[in-house]
Protein backbone atom coordinates (compact mmCIF):
# COMPACT_ATOMS: atom_id res chain seq x y z
CA UNK A 1 0.00 0.00 0.00
CA UNK A 2 2.92 2.05 0.99
CA UNK A 3 3.97 1.85 -2.59
CA UNK A 4 0.97 2.47 -4.24
CA UNK A 5 0.97 5.49 -1.96
CA UNK A 6 4.51 6.93 -3.78
CA UNK A 7 3.01 5.92 -7.14
CA UNK A 8 -0.34 7.97 -6.70
CA UNK A 9 1.98 11.02 -4.84
CA UNK A 10 4.15 11.16 -8.24
CA UNK A 11 1.60 11.53 -10.21
CA UNK A 12 -0.96 14.47 -8.20
CA UNK A 13 -2.81 14.94 -11.83
CA UNK A 14 -4.40 11.73 -11.61
CA UNK A 15 -7.81 11.96 -10.67
CA UNK A 16 -9.30 10.28 -8.04
CA UNK A 17 -12.97 9.06 -6.78
CA UNK A 18 -14.59 7.53 -3.56
CA UNK A 19 -15.58 4.06 -3.91
CA UNK A 20 -17.50 1.81 -1.44
CA UNK A 21 -16.23 -1.89 -1.26
CA UNK A 22 -17.32 -5.26 -0.16
CA UNK A 23 -16.20 -8.22 -0.23
CA UNK A 24 -14.98 -11.36 1.97
CA UNK A 25 -11.86 -11.73 4.30
CA UNK A 26 -8.95 -14.95 4.61
CA UNK A 27 -12.19 -15.95 7.16
CA UNK A 28 -15.10 -15.57 5.16
CA UNK A 29 -16.55 -13.13 6.69
CA UNK A 30 -18.19 -9.81 5.04
CA UNK A 31 -16.41 -6.87 5.26
CA UNK A 32 -16.72 -3.55 3.76
CA UNK A 33 -15.27 -0.13 3.43
CA UNK A 34 -14.37 3.02 1.48
CA UNK A 35 -11.35 3.80 -0.63
CA UNK A 36 -10.21 6.86 -2.40
CA UNK A 37 -8.72 5.81 -5.66
CA UNK A 38 -8.06 6.80 -9.63
CA UNK A 39 -10.87 3.52 -10.70
CA UNK A 40 -12.19 0.23 -9.44
CA UNK A 41 -9.22 -1.67 -10.79
CA UNK A 42 -6.43 -0.16 -8.33
CA UNK A 43 -9.59 0.03 -5.42
CA UNK A 44 -9.45 -4.37 -6.19
CA UNK A 45 -5.85 -4.72 -6.88
CA UNK A 46 -5.25 -2.86 -2.99
CA UNK A 47 -7.91 -5.43 -1.73
CA UNK A 48 -6.12 -8.46 -2.80
CA UNK A 49 -3.27 -7.80 -1.61
CA UNK A 50 -5.04 -7.60 1.75
CA UNK A 51 -6.15 -10.53 1.06
CA UNK A 52 -9.62 -9.41 0.60
CA UNK A 53 -11.91 -11.58 -2.17
CA UNK A 54 -14.42 -8.67 -3.56
CA UNK A 55 -17.65 -9.13 -4.29
CA UNK A 56 -18.40 -5.50 -5.67
CA UNK A 57 -17.11 -1.95 -5.52
CA UNK A 58 -19.08 1.04 -6.41
CA UNK A 59 -18.42 4.20 -7.61
CA UNK A 60 -19.88 6.97 -4.99
CA UNK A 61 -21.44 10.11 -5.83
CA UNK A 62 -20.96 12.78 -3.84
CA UNK A 63 -22.45 15.90 -4.10
CA UNK A 64 -20.68 19.54 -4.67
CA UNK A 65 -21.23 20.50 -1.22
CA UNK A 66 -20.73 24.50 0.17
CA UNK A 67 -17.18 25.25 1.21
CA UNK A 68 -15.63 24.26 4.28
CA UNK A 69 -15.87 26.59 7.15
CA UNK A 70 -13.95 26.91 10.04
CA UNK A 71 -16.78 25.62 11.80
CA UNK A 72 -16.48 22.49 9.65
CA UNK A 73 -13.38 22.23 10.94
CA UNK A 74 -13.99 22.97 14.90
CA UNK A 75 -16.88 20.70 14.94
CA UNK A 76 -14.87 17.44 13.15
CA UNK A 77 -11.76 18.45 15.60
CA UNK A 78 -14.49 18.02 18.76
CA UNK A 79 -15.85 15.03 17.31
CA UNK A 80 -12.57 13.10 16.61
CA UNK A 81 -11.30 14.24 19.82
CA UNK A 82 -14.71 12.84 21.59
CA UNK A 83 -14.06 9.56 19.69
CA UNK A 84 -10.58 9.06 20.35
CA UNK A 85 -11.14 9.55 24.20
CA UNK A 86 -13.84 7.10 23.94
CA UNK A 87 -11.91 4.52 23.25
CA UNK A 88 -13.06 4.61 19.04
CA UNK A 89 -9.47 3.51 16.66
CA UNK A 90 -8.40 7.03 14.35
CA UNK A 91 -9.70 5.26 11.19
CA UNK A 92 -12.68 3.92 12.37
CA UNK A 93 -13.61 7.37 14.29
CA UNK A 94 -12.59 9.26 10.63
CA UNK A 95 -15.23 6.86 9.40
CA UNK A 96 -17.90 7.88 11.10
CA UNK A 97 -17.49 11.47 11.29
CA UNK A 98 -17.66 11.84 7.48
CA UNK A 99 -20.19 9.30 6.86
CA UNK A 100 -21.97 11.78 9.62
CA UNK A 101 -21.22 15.00 8.32
CA UNK A 102 -24.08 16.87 6.19
CA UNK A 103 -21.62 18.45 4.13
CA UNK A 104 -20.11 16.46 0.94
CA UNK A 105 -17.18 18.54 1.03
CA UNK A 106 -15.99 17.95 4.35
CA UNK A 107 -16.79 13.96 3.77
CA UNK A 108 -14.06 14.72 0.75
CA UNK A 109 -11.66 15.74 2.97
CA UNK A 110 -12.17 13.55 5.79
CA UNK A 111 -11.92 10.63 3.15
CA UNK A 112 -8.84 12.11 2.01
CA UNK A 113 -7.02 12.38 4.99
CA UNK A 114 -8.14 8.61 6.27
CA UNK A 115 -7.01 7.50 2.90
CA UNK A 116 -3.15 9.35 3.70
CA UNK A 117 -3.05 7.85 7.11
CA UNK A 118 -4.04 3.64 5.72
CA UNK A 119 -1.22 4.28 3.44
CA UNK A 120 1.07 5.08 5.65
CA UNK A 121 1.32 8.83 6.14
CA UNK A 122 1.56 9.98 9.78
CA UNK A 123 -1.50 12.02 10.72
CA UNK A 124 0.35 15.19 11.12
CA UNK A 125 1.66 14.47 7.10
CA UNK A 126 -1.95 14.04 5.88
CA UNK A 127 -3.09 17.43 7.24
CA UNK A 128 -0.28 19.04 5.91
CA UNK A 129 -1.28 17.95 2.78
CA UNK A 130 -4.44 20.55 3.69
CA UNK A 131 -3.11 23.95 4.49
CA UNK A 132 -6.05 25.54 3.25
CA UNK A 133 -7.94 23.88 6.16
CA UNK A 134 -5.51 22.61 8.83
CA UNK A 135 -3.13 25.51 9.46
CA UNK A 136 0.60 25.55 11.15
CA UNK A 137 -0.70 25.28 14.91
CA UNK A 138 -3.19 22.72 14.01
CA UNK A 139 -0.55 20.93 12.58
CA UNK A 140 1.90 21.31 14.65
CA UNK A 141 -0.12 20.39 18.25
CA UNK A 142 -1.28 17.12 16.58
CA UNK A 143 2.16 15.95 15.69
CA UNK A 144 3.02 16.66 19.33
CA UNK A 145 0.24 14.60 20.60
CA UNK A 146 1.28 11.68 18.10
CA UNK A 147 5.11 11.79 19.55
CA UNK A 148 3.98 11.97 22.85
CA UNK A 149 1.18 9.69 22.71
CA UNK A 150 -1.55 12.16 23.76
CA UNK A 151 -3.19 12.33 20.83
CA UNK A 152 -6.94 12.52 22.19
CA UNK A 153 -6.16 14.75 25.56
CA UNK A 154 -4.11 17.38 22.54
CA UNK A 155 -7.13 17.19 20.16
CA UNK A 156 -9.34 18.11 23.10
CA UNK A 157 -7.72 21.29 23.73
CA UNK A 158 -7.26 22.04 19.98
CA UNK A 159 -11.33 21.67 19.47
CA UNK A 160 -11.17 23.95 23.21
CA UNK A 161 -8.92 26.45 21.51
CA UNK A 162 -10.59 26.46 17.98
CA UNK A 163 -14.24 26.68 19.69
CA UNK A 164 -13.19 30.19 21.69
CA UNK A 165 -11.35 31.66 18.87
CA UNK A 166 -14.73 30.96 16.65
CA UNK A 167 -16.77 32.74 19.79
CA UNK A 168 -14.30 35.24 19.97
CA UNK A 169 -14.93 35.97 15.95
CA UNK A 170 -18.38 35.97 15.83
CA UNK A 171 -18.53 38.42 18.79
CA UNK A 172 -16.58 40.90 16.89
CA UNK A 173 -19.00 40.31 13.85
CA UNK A 174 -22.38 40.38 15.40
CA UNK A 175 -20.71 43.84 16.84
CA UNK A 176 -20.12 44.82 13.49
CA UNK A 177 -23.19 43.70 11.59
CA UNK A 178 -25.71 45.53 13.34
CA UNK A 179 -24.80 48.78 12.12
CA UNK A 180 -24.01 47.51 9.25
CA UNK A 181 -27.26 46.48 8.59
CA UNK A 182 -29.18 49.41 9.91
CA UNK A 183 -27.04 51.28 7.15
CA UNK A 184 -27.59 49.72 4.57
CA UNK A 185 -31.99 49.89 5.35
CA UNK A 186 -31.44 53.28 5.97
CA UNK A 187 -29.87 53.69 2.56
CA UNK A 188 -32.27 51.19 0.83
CA UNK A 189 -35.12 53.55 2.60
CA UNK A 190 -33.87 57.11 1.57
CA UNK A 191 -32.93 55.62 -2.34
CA UNK A 192 -36.95 54.63 -2.40
CA UNK A 193 -37.96 58.05 -0.56
CA UNK A 194 -36.20 59.66 -3.22
CA UNK A 195 -36.64 57.81 -6.60
CA UNK A 196 -40.57 57.20 -6.42
CA UNK A 197 -42.11 59.22 -3.17
CA UNK A 198 -40.33 62.86 -3.31
CA UNK A 199 -41.03 62.69 -7.47
CA UNK A 200 -44.92 62.41 -6.50
CA UNK A 201 -44.43 65.40 -4.33
CA UNK A 202 -42.35 67.66 -7.21
CA UNK A 203 -45.67 67.00 -9.43
CA UNK A 204 -47.57 68.47 -6.97
CA UNK A 205 -46.08 71.50 -5.52
CA UNK A 206 -45.54 72.44 -9.70
CA UNK A 207 -49.45 73.69 -9.45
CA UNK A 208 -48.38 75.59 -6.53
CA UNK A 209 -47.14 78.60 -8.34
CA UNK A 210 -45.34 79.97 -5.21
CA UNK A 211 -41.75 79.88 -4.48
CA UNK A 212 -40.64 76.46 -2.34
CA UNK A 213 -38.76 76.76 0.79
CA UNK A 214 -34.64 76.15 0.96
CA UNK A 215 -34.91 72.84 2.38
CA UNK A 216 -37.78 71.83 -0.11
CA UNK A 217 -35.81 72.96 -2.95
CA UNK A 218 -32.38 71.11 -1.62
CA UNK A 219 -34.38 67.90 -1.78
CA UNK A 220 -35.79 68.10 -4.70
CA UNK A 221 -32.67 68.40 -6.47
CA UNK A 222 -31.20 65.49 -4.62
CA UNK A 223 -34.00 63.67 -5.87
CA UNK A 224 -33.45 65.12 -9.39
CA UNK A 225 -29.86 63.58 -9.09
CA UNK A 226 -30.78 60.31 -7.96
CA UNK A 227 -33.58 59.88 -10.58
CA UNK A 228 -31.45 60.32 -13.38
CA UNK A 229 -28.18 58.96 -12.14
CA UNK A 230 -29.42 56.16 -10.27
CA UNK A 231 -27.81 53.36 -12.02
CA UNK A 232 -24.35 55.23 -11.40
CA UNK A 233 -24.90 55.44 -7.92
CA UNK A 234 -25.82 51.61 -6.96
CA UNK A 235 -23.27 50.49 -9.47
CA UNK A 236 -20.80 52.69 -8.29
CA UNK A 237 -21.22 51.75 -4.38
CA UNK A 238 -21.81 47.92 -5.47
CA UNK A 239 -18.33 48.04 -7.08
CA UNK A 240 -16.63 50.31 -4.44
CA UNK A 241 -17.75 47.58 -1.85
CA UNK A 242 -16.58 44.52 -3.76
CA UNK A 243 -13.65 46.42 -4.69
CA UNK A 244 -12.55 47.18 -1.19
CA UNK A 245 -13.37 43.31 0.05
CA UNK A 246 -11.00 42.00 -2.87
CA UNK A 247 -8.18 44.20 -2.71
CA UNK A 248 -8.29 43.72 1.15
CA UNK A 249 -8.49 39.66 0.72
CA UNK A 250 -5.78 39.98 -1.67
CA UNK A 251 -3.60 42.61 -0.74
CA UNK A 252 -1.09 42.44 2.10
CA UNK A 253 -0.75 46.24 1.63
CA UNK A 254 -4.28 47.12 1.91
CA UNK A 255 -4.69 44.29 4.76
CA UNK A 256 -1.78 46.05 6.82
CA UNK A 257 -3.28 49.35 6.53
CA UNK A 258 -6.63 48.35 8.04
CA UNK A 259 -5.16 46.17 10.50
CA UNK A 260 -3.88 49.09 11.64
CA UNK A 261 -6.75 51.38 11.18
CA UNK A 262 -9.14 49.07 12.59
CA UNK A 263 -6.60 49.11 16.10
CA UNK A 264 -7.22 53.01 15.84
CA UNK A 265 -11.03 53.52 15.10
CA UNK A 266 -12.11 55.15 18.60
CA UNK A 267 -14.66 52.63 19.46
CA UNK A 268 -14.49 49.68 17.93
CA UNK A 269 -10.54 50.07 18.13
CA UNK A 270 -10.42 49.01 21.67
CA UNK A 271 -12.44 46.08 20.59
CA UNK A 272 -10.41 44.90 18.01
CA UNK A 273 -7.08 45.03 20.49
CA UNK A 274 -9.23 42.79 23.39
CA UNK A 275 -10.13 40.64 21.11
CA UNK A 276 -5.99 40.28 19.35
CA UNK A 277 -5.06 39.47 22.90
CA UNK A 278 -7.20 37.12 23.46
CA UNK A 279 -6.26 35.15 20.48
CA UNK A 280 -2.54 35.69 21.24
CA UNK A 281 -2.24 34.51 24.87
CA UNK A 282 -4.91 31.79 24.09
CA UNK A 283 -3.16 30.07 21.10
CA UNK A 284 0.23 30.74 23.20
CA UNK A 285 -1.28 29.01 25.99
CA UNK A 286 -2.75 26.21 23.69
CA UNK A 287 0.93 25.67 22.11
CA UNK A 288 2.57 25.95 25.50
CA UNK A 289 0.79 23.11 27.13
CA UNK A 290 0.89 20.93 24.14
CA UNK A 291 4.76 21.14 25.24
CA UNK A 292 5.75 22.77 21.91
CA UNK A 293 9.06 25.22 22.22
CA UNK A 294 8.34 28.96 23.14
CA UNK A 295 10.08 29.96 20.14
CA UNK A 296 8.72 27.35 18.18
CA UNK A 297 5.21 28.29 19.28
CA UNK A 298 5.45 31.53 18.84
CA UNK A 299 6.04 30.95 14.80
CA UNK A 300 1.97 29.50 14.99
CA UNK A 301 1.01 32.42 17.44
CA UNK A 302 2.49 35.47 14.93
CA UNK A 303 -0.27 34.17 12.45
CA UNK A 304 -2.86 33.40 15.03
CA UNK A 305 -3.79 36.87 16.30
CA UNK A 306 -5.54 38.51 13.42
CA UNK A 307 -3.82 41.62 13.19
CA UNK A 308 -0.54 42.74 11.38
CA UNK A 309 0.86 45.08 14.60
CA UNK A 310 0.82 41.96 16.71
CA UNK A 311 2.37 39.55 13.95
CA UNK A 312 5.27 41.97 13.60
CA UNK A 313 5.25 42.46 18.11
CA UNK A 314 5.34 38.45 17.70
CA UNK A 315 8.35 37.94 15.28
CA UNK A 316 9.95 40.66 17.57
CA UNK A 317 9.03 38.66 20.36
CA UNK A 318 10.45 35.10 18.65
CA UNK A 319 14.11 36.77 17.77
CA UNK A 320 14.73 38.28 21.13
CA UNK A 321 13.38 34.95 23.01
CA UNK A 322 15.75 33.13 20.54
CA UNK A 323 18.50 35.17 21.86
CA UNK A 324 17.58 34.39 25.28
CA UNK A 325 15.37 36.91 26.69
CA UNK A 326 12.87 36.42 28.90
CA UNK A 327 9.26 36.05 27.26
CA UNK A 328 8.16 39.09 29.93
CA UNK A 329 11.28 41.89 29.03
CA UNK A 330 10.62 40.57 24.93
CA UNK A 331 6.79 41.56 25.04
CA UNK A 332 7.24 44.79 27.02
CA UNK A 333 9.76 45.72 24.58
CA UNK A 334 6.98 45.68 21.87
CA UNK A 335 4.71 48.43 23.74
CA UNK A 336 1.37 46.42 22.33
CA UNK A 337 0.43 44.53 25.83
CA UNK A 338 -1.10 45.87 28.88
CA UNK A 339 0.41 46.02 32.11
CA UNK A 340 -1.55 43.26 33.07
CA UNK A 341 -1.00 40.64 30.67
CA UNK A 342 2.69 41.57 31.22
CA UNK A 343 2.17 40.95 34.75
CA UNK A 344 0.25 37.75 34.35
CA UNK A 345 3.23 36.54 31.75
CA UNK A 346 6.39 37.44 34.59
CA UNK A 347 4.35 35.23 37.18
CA UNK A 348 3.91 32.28 34.97
CA UNK A 349 7.61 32.05 34.04
CA UNK A 350 8.68 32.36 37.71
CA UNK A 351 6.24 29.87 38.68
CA UNK A 352 6.52 27.34 35.95
CA UNK A 353 3.01 27.82 34.79
CA UNK A 354 3.08 30.10 31.94
CA UNK A 355 0.28 27.63 30.37
CA UNK A 356 -2.09 28.33 32.96
CA UNK A 357 -1.14 31.95 33.33
CA UNK A 358 -1.75 32.92 29.73
CA UNK A 359 -5.23 30.45 29.82
CA UNK A 360 -6.19 33.02 32.31
CA UNK A 361 -5.51 36.16 30.34
CA UNK A 362 -7.17 34.77 27.82
CA UNK A 363 -10.01 34.14 29.29
CA UNK A 364 -10.00 37.56 31.25
CA UNK A 365 -9.82 38.73 27.63
CA UNK A 366 -12.47 36.84 25.75
CA UNK A 367 -14.96 38.32 29.26
CA UNK A 368 -13.79 41.68 27.95
CA UNK A 369 -14.98 41.36 24.65
CA UNK A 370 -18.25 40.00 25.52
CA UNK A 371 -19.12 43.11 27.72
CA UNK A 372 -17.50 45.25 25.43
CA UNK A 373 -19.81 43.66 22.45
CA UNK A 374 -22.82 44.00 24.81
CA UNK A 375 -22.54 47.99 25.95
CA UNK A 376 -21.56 48.54 22.29
CA UNK A 377 -24.92 47.14 21.38
CA UNK A 378 -26.97 49.15 24.37
CA UNK A 379 -25.33 52.53 23.21
CA UNK A 380 -25.31 52.45 19.27
CA UNK A 381 -29.25 51.33 19.15
CA UNK A 382 -29.76 54.56 20.65
CA UNK A 383 -27.55 56.37 18.52
CA UNK A 384 -28.97 54.60 15.14
CA UNK A 385 -32.36 55.48 16.22
CA UNK A 386 -31.27 58.91 16.17
CA UNK A 387 -29.62 59.30 13.11
CA UNK A 388 -32.55 57.43 11.49
CA UNK A 389 -34.84 59.26 12.77
CA UNK A 390 -33.34 62.44 11.44
CA UNK A 391 -32.23 61.58 8.44
CA UNK A 392 -35.57 60.26 7.26
CA UNK A 393 -37.56 62.74 9.88
CA UNK A 394 -35.71 65.89 8.12
CA UNK A 395 -36.68 64.17 4.14
CA UNK A 396 -40.67 64.39 5.44
CA UNK A 397 -40.51 67.70 6.86
CA UNK A 398 -38.35 69.49 3.69
CA UNK A 399 -41.41 68.15 1.94
CA UNK A 400 -44.35 69.27 3.82
CA UNK A 401 -43.25 72.18 4.38
CA UNK A 402 -44.71 73.52 1.03
CA UNK A 403 -48.10 72.41 2.55
CA UNK A 404 -47.80 74.38 6.03
CA UNK A 405 -47.28 77.31 4.42
CA UNK A 406 -50.36 76.71 2.36
CA UNK A 407 -52.42 76.11 5.62
CA UNK A 408 -50.58 79.51 7.38
CA UNK A 409 -51.69 81.62 3.81
CA UNK A 410 -55.03 80.29 3.93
Amino acid sequence: MATAAAALAKKPDVKEFNFTWVGQDKTGKTVRGEMRASGEAQVNAVLRRQGIKVAGVKKQRLGGGSSITEKDIALFTRQLATMMKSGVPLLQAFDIVSKGHSNPSVSRLLLDVKTDVETGSSLRQAFEKHPLYFDALFCNLVGAGEAAGILDTLLDRLATYKEKILAIKSKIKSAMFYPIAIIVVAFAITAVIMIFVIPAFKSVFASFGADLPAPTLIVMAMSDFFVQYWYAIFGGIGFGIWFFFYTWKRSVKMQIFMDRLMLRMPVFGDLVRKSSIARWTRTLSTMFAAGVPLVEALDSVAGASGNYEYYVATKKIQSEVATGSSLTSAMQGTEVFPNMVLQMTAIGEESGSLDAMLSKVADFYEQEVDDAVDALTSLMEPMIMVVLGVLIGGLVIAMYLPIFKMGQAV
